[in-house]
């Protein structure tokens, strides 16, 4: 089959969270096993980070797998979802799995998944596993896809367990309170292995306390640890003065992602790694700052506050949540824009109405609907918009939303397009 024959197959055969939502969770990591069983255990033949979260896990995953690569180990990276390519979820030092690999596995191994029926999901975990284990790498960087008990991911022994900030999100599927969202992230704890927490909210720590003193797991809030202090800002990068018990161990600690929610990640990625130094990782303050300052272009990441134009200014950012989209109006507001032009789009198992009710009266809105099956259609949130006080025009397309947003921004106004990973996805210059 060709590659594209090969794509067919895989989003037509396979239920993919992305195209049509929760239906295509499963609750258990029976598949996953099965799967990874007969491939041999793939994922017990190289080291592993496991990375959980609400928000952060993806920039703190590309941030430990930049580090380890200038360290001079071979890292995989696993992430989802992807933004362009299916290949973007498997890397191996910042270079994409090769087309004709993801062919040749989905060809070798139809019988297997005719017989077991996996997700899209857990197809690509085992296909990640098998690739990273083919090209032996030393490391693997895995980021949790949704939750963490029952993730696809959850069947690695890993070195360390990071989980970055905890807000709301998938509610359906992980509960509808902090405590219960917590409760499926802390499902990545194991037993003696050197557990991370970003951030300590109060609300929860108790949740991970918990879980590490029932498996014997060492925990550490990086955010008492490891204060991280803004020292420069600039649209594309910023520096941060970290200090570790009270004493300054990094002066001008750059990193190449914008986003203001990177000072809370920090500690966490920090953390992760003095603790893999502990477990016999060679990791040099040298390639602690290199890997930070190229952690973007090492990686490949896309689509975190990530400036697309200048004239007019034209940023995008994948956060969709509420706590993402908070940080993501902080940021705007930052750059005390003359007028803000925002293309939003949202899928239709968001709290958008949450969402809109933090939007400011004063932007200008173009809302558009991604081309996916989950997508919110656009006349349902259009109206959502207006019932909440904010005034906008609908565009069937996200091009199309886009588009009208340049042709109405003077070349001293701000652009955003956002709300959506899929929106976001749909950039052309992206």
């Amino acid at each position: 089959m060709t590659y594209q024959e090969c794509l067919d197959y895989l989003y037509q055969q396979l239920p993919m969270f992305h195209r049509i939502g929760n239906a295509a969770f499963k609750k258990s990591l029976d598949n996953t096993i099965t799967l990874c069983d007969a491939l041999g255990q793939p994922q017990h033949t190289f080291k592993t980070v496991h990375v959980a979260g609400t928000n952060g896990k993806g920039s703190s995953s590309h941030m430990l797998a930049a580090v380890l690569q200038q360290a001079g180990y071979k890292t995989g990276l696993y992430t989802s979802p992807h933004l362009k390519s299916f290949t973007e979820r498997v890397r191996i030092n910042g270079q994409e799995v090769p087309e004709a690999y993801v062919v040749n596995f989905v060809e070798h191994h139809k019988a297997l998944f005719e017989s077991v029926k996996p997700s899209f999901f857990e197809m690509t975990v085992a296909l990640a596993f098998k690739y990273f284990a083919d090209e032996k790498v030393d490391v693997a960087v895995i980021e949790v896809g949704l939750g963490g008990r029952l993730d696809s991911t959850n069947i690695i022994q890993p070195e360390v367990s990071l989980i970055t900030n905890i807000g709301y999100d998938h509610q359906a599927l992980l509960g509808d309170t902090l405590q219960a969202i917590a409760g499926e992230k802390a499902g990545i704890i194991k037993a003696g292995v050197p557990a991370v927490v970003s951030a300590k909210q109060p609300e929860i720590a108790e949740v991970f306390a918990d879980k590490a003193a029932s498996v014997g797991a060492p925990l550490h809030f990086a955010s008492e640890l490891i204060q991280v202090k803004v020292s420069e800002v600039s649209l594309q990068s910023q520096a941060f003065n970290v200090y570790k018990d009270n004493s300054l161990c990094f002066e001008g600690l750059a990193i190449d992602l914008p986003g203001r929610y990177q000072q809370y990640n920090l500690p966490g990625v920090l953390q992760s790694l003095f603790l893999l130094q502990e477990r016999g990782f060679q990791i040099s303050d040298e390639a602690i700052r290199d890997g930070l300052a190229n952690a973007g272009k090492l990686t490949g990441l896309k689509g975190r506050w990530q400036v697309l134009n200048h004239k007019p200014l034209t940023i995008c950012d994948t956060g969709h949540n509420v706590d993402g989209i908070k940080q993501i109006l902080l940021q705007l507001q930052s750059l005390e824009p003359k007028k803000v032009h925002f293309v939003f789009g949202a899928v239709n198992d968001k709290d958008v109405t949450t969402i809109l009710q933090l939007l400011p009266k004063n932007y200008s809105y173009y809302f558009c609907q991604a081309n996916i099956p989950r997508a919110l259609p656009v006349q349902d949130l259009l109206q959502n918009a207006v019932a909440n006080g904010i005034k906008g025009s609908a565009y069937s397309t996200v091009a199309e939303a886009i588009a009208a947003a340049k042709e109405f921004a003077a070349v001293d106004e701000v652009i955003f397009i956002g709300g959506s990973t899929f929106v976001v996805a749909e950039i052309e210059e992206l």
